[in-house]
Parts: C-alpha cells; structure tokens; sequence
C-alpha cells in the first residue's frame, strides 16, 4: 500500500451530540455524546488506515491538551508527526438531529506564528528528501489556523507540487480558491464550497458538472464533488464519472466528505478502475451518515451498500474542461 501524509493544519477535539430536535434556549436532552479527536485530515488518515496503508499525521496540536490525540493516533496506527505549539486544541461542538441536520459551532483554533510555520516546511522538507519517508501522496483538510493565511496554504501546496508530490486539498472559502491557483492535484468541495467558487447557484446536477469541468480546465486533475443524496462527480482524465449512493437513514453527515476523500484517493493510489475506485468512496462515504464518525469498512451490510451505489461514466473530458 502507498504512504500518504495527511496534514490538519488546525484539528480539533469534535464534541459530536446527537439529539432527537435542537430548541435554541432551551434545554435539550441528548441520545448519544462523543468527543473525538479530529480535524478533517485525521478523519481521512482514520479511513485510510483503515484500508491498509502507511499514514502518517501532521499539522499543529496545543500542547496542553494533547492526550486525546496521542490516544487516537495509537490506536490508528498512524505516525504522529504534529508539531505541539502553546496552548489548547480547540474544541468543536457539533449538533446532530433526527432529521439529518447538522450544527457546527467551531472554534477558531491555536494561532499559529512564523516560526511553527517554518518548522513546518522545514520539517516537511526534510521528509519529502528522505526515500524512507516520502510520501506517495499529502491530503491538506480543514480550516487554516489563526496566522495562516491563504497565500500560505498556495505556498505550501506549490512547495510539495514542485517536489513531484500530488496533493489532495479538501478546505473552503478563500482557501479553496488560493489552492486551486496554485495548481493543487485535487479538490473536493461539496456543492455549497463549489457554488461560492463558481460565483453562481448550482442547484442542478447539471450545473454542477459544468463547475466541475471548469475546475479540470483550471488545472485540477481530480476534481471531486459531494452533493449529499444527489451523488458524487468525479472529473479527471479518466472522464467524468457520476455515482448515486444508497438510500439510507441519516444520524450524521459529519465525516462523510473526509470518508468519500479518503477512500477515492485510495482507489487512484492502488490503481483501481474508476468505476470501481468511485463505487467503494460513495458507498463508503453513504455508509457514514448513519453513525457518528467515519465510514466502517467492516460493516456487515457494506458489500450490499456497494451493490446499490449506481456508478455511470458522463462522457470523456477534453483538455479544454468540456465534454468531448
């Protein structure tokens, strides 16, 4: 299997609550709480992992609450190569109803100076000129810290491409844009991310693959949108491929994306077929939403998710970001 770094710049410990029906200013009884080690890059290093390959973590943690992480880190069986800086991780609440409907309340996270972020390039430096240690492949997920801006997530993202690295980038807003100028291997934005991108509504599934087709014409070579029940695109060289997901009860769409991310990267690491690479990340990805957390690859149903996850490729894609 390939070794993959997976960098959250500013994790957090999730305090997930599940409940039957949030009532602002009230009190509100939950059905289940979890506080989990997270950021989105260690849910996509939990899934792969999973799947069998050679992980390693890295980003910032505070120092003074890093037990949880440490916890996490052993039990994945992954590296942990995060650098410690003063202070807390931040804590993330988020809200989960019946219906489906999430609330994030998020904390901005441990500012960050110009000597961790050195230590950083320097550290990821270091790694990339190690044979023994460089990776196949870098996945950046999540939000900047406070004194990372998004000029340096471009920096950092032209930094490992001009080493030779593809880099995997699931962030949004201003982030997003700053990655896909500079030339990112891959992006994964959901419809509302990819919708403040194009500068218009993409309410279509039309729509949405035109705003796809752009993103390989600026330069992105996977271009990967999540679109809740309405499926999954993939647009590369390989076409642009559609997948529809099961249809499933929902408890929590936390993880889902860091789920599809994940599990797709491993298909285009281990050189599986797209239709076969796309299958297994929706399906996995659908599998998610009905329990807090990632998608459990061992789930007794899951050879039967697979099954009902409709896979269809649209057309060939032209340099140019049109169907051919």
């Amino acid at each position: 299997m390939a070794r993959v770094l997976c960098l959250t710049l500013n994790p957090a410990l999730d305090l997930s609550v599940s409940l039957e029906r949030l009532t602002p200013g009230a009190v509100n009884r939950t059905r289940e709480t979890h506080l989990t080690a997270a950021g989105k890059g260690v849910n996509v290093a939990r899934v792969l992992a999973d799947l069998g390959h050679d992980v390693t973590v890295s980003g910032f943690l505070g120092a003074d609450n890093d037990g949880p992480f440490l916890r996490a880190f052993e039990a994945m069986g992954v590296e942990d190569a995060f650098l410690r800086v003063p202070g807390e991780t931040r804590i993330n609440a988020k809200l989960a109803e019946a219906d489906g409907r999430v609330t994030d309340i998020n904390g901005p996270g441990v500012a960050i100076d110009a000597a961790a972020w050195q230590r950083l390039l320097d550290g990821l430096d270091t790694r990339i000129d190690d044979p023994r240690r460089r990776p196949d492949a870098v996945v950046i997920a999540g939000s900047l810290p406070p004194g990372v801006a998004p000029t340096d997530l471009a920096g950092l993202i032209a930094r490992l491409r001009g080493a030779g690295l593809p880099v995997w980038v699931d962030t949004s807003g201003e982030a997003l844009t700053r990655a896909i100028e500079a030339r990112t291997t891959a992006v994964k934005p959901n419809e509302q991310e990819l919708a403040a991108w194009a500068g218009e509504s993409l309410e279509s599934a039309e729509a949405r693959l035109k705003a796809a087709l752009r993103l390989y014409a600026a330069g992105i070579e996977e271009a990967v949108i999540s679109a809740g029940p309405a499926g999954v695109l993939w647009v590369s060289r390989r076409g642009a491929w559609q997948a529809m997901p099961p249809r499933l009860a929902v408890a929590s769409t936390v993880g889902a994306g860091d789920t599809l991310l994940a599990a797709l990267l491993h298909g285009v690491l281990s050189g599986h077929p797209p239709d076969q690479a796309l299958r297994l990340a929706t399906a996995l990805s659908a599998e998610s939403v009905r329990h807090l957390g990632v998608g459990n690859l061992h789930a007794d149903d899951f050879p039967q998710l697979q099954q009902q996850t409709r896979v269809r490729r649209l057309n060939d894609v032209d340099a140019g970001g049109a169907l051919a």
